[in-house]
């Protein structure tokens, strides 16, 4: 099953706190992504970051 949203993101490091927009909101947690994988996905609301390789800030 696909994810309901993917972003693209250029550090490894992201925050989600859902969508606060649609009151869908949740905690907000810090994310890593992997580089073996390239993406995370959140375990509150199943969205995924995925890192742009090309725009990628690996300084963190």
């Amino acid at each position: 099953m696909p994810a309901p949203e993917t972003v693209t993101v250029t550090k490894r490091r992201v925050a989600c706190d859902g969508d606060d927009a649609a009151g869908m909101g949740h905690p907000r947690v810090w994310l890593a992504i992997s580089p073996e994988t390239g993406f995370v996905d959140c375990g509150y609301c199943d969205k995924r970051f995925v890192l742009d390789p090309d725009h990628a800030d690996d300084a963190h």
